[in-house]
């Protein structure tokens, strides 16, 4: 009888299974991992984290102290700019490369057989991007102020426009790499070509590494219709105001800027719901 009774108490004691983290506390655990593992890839942290505060150093030394017009130097809104493009490295250039990448090497094949929720996956990506962008921000203004003189902006209404445009340029190019990492058919041999020549096209003619005013009027009208020339239009607007006289229309169009970035995470969300794989396509 004692025996029995053993036997059912261990029955159920194996029986009886603790119940899984939710979404919240796994993307937490999973966004701790994501933040390790990017930071001790050295390479590309200084790629992707490093690289623009670099480029403003040497743009700036070359060019900054060219007057713009209306009291605004080059250097101004080279600092502007790079806020934009140092976003979007931070997001849409990392994530799809690494999301290539961890296909590639069957990464994602492995997660996607655990019991881990595919969102809280997305989640710890999220939470690195977040991070690595505004650390990247914080850098970008600490070059600004040292070596540019730059003014932070001192009224609540100029932070709350970085927040929103932050906020949404964020959501969207991240929304954006996780689509663009299924384009590369390997990631080793063509995933820079195919992530990254893009947005270097986009930097130049987006008044990233050229102000916006010297880009010719058919290339600003191309730029326009993606999300990283509007992202740089709300931080000039933010950092920069007295250039207003500088931007297309003299206006700074912060509805404008708020429907695009809202249109391109809608856009973002779309496809990646429609092309995103766990799997590269030589698994099938």
């Amino acid at each position: 009888m004692t025996v029995m009774s053993s036997a059912r108490g261990s029955a159920t004691v194996r029986g009886t299974q603790a119940p899984l983290p939710g979404v919240w506390r796994t993307g937490l655990s999973r966004g701790a991992v994501e933040l390790k593992s990017f930071f001790r890839e050295r390479q590309a942290v200084v790629f992707i984290f490093a690289m623009p505060a670099v480029m403003l150093v040497l743009l700036g030394a070359i060019f900054g102290g060219q007057a713009a017009g209306h009291g605004v130097t080059i250097g101004d809104l080279y600092v502007a700019g790079l806020i934009g493009g140092g976003v979007m490295a931070a997001s849409y250039q990392n994530l799809g490369m690494s999301i290539a990448f961890e296909r590639e090497r069957h990464t994602l094949k492995r997660l996607r057989g655990t019991p881990m929720p595919a969102a809280a996956y997305f989640a710890g990506k999220i939470i690195q991007v977040l991070v690595a962008s505004v650390a990247e921000v914080v850098v970008l203004l600490a070059v600004g102020i040292g070596f540019y003189h730059l003014r932070l902006p001192t009224s609540a209404m100029a932070w709350w426009t970085f927040a929103w445009v932050f906020g949404l340029g964020v959501a969207a190019c991240s929304l954006l790499g996780i689509a663009a990492s299924s384009v590369p058919r390997s990631a080793a041999r063509n995933g820079v070509a195919v992530i990254t020549l893009p947005f270097v096209v986009l930097q130049f003619i987006s008044g990233v590494y050229v102000p916006f005013t010297s880009v010719p009027p058919w290339l600003r009208d191309i730029a326009s219709v993606f999300p990283l020339e509007w992202m740089c239009r709300g931080m000039r607007s933010v950092f920069v105001p007295q250039a207003v006289a500088l931007e297309p229309g003299h206006a700074w169009d912060h509805g404008q800027t708020a429907l695009v970035l809202l249109a391109w995470t809608g856009a973002g969300l779309v496809l990646c719901l429609r092309t995103f794989r766990w799997r590269g396509r030589q698994d099938g």
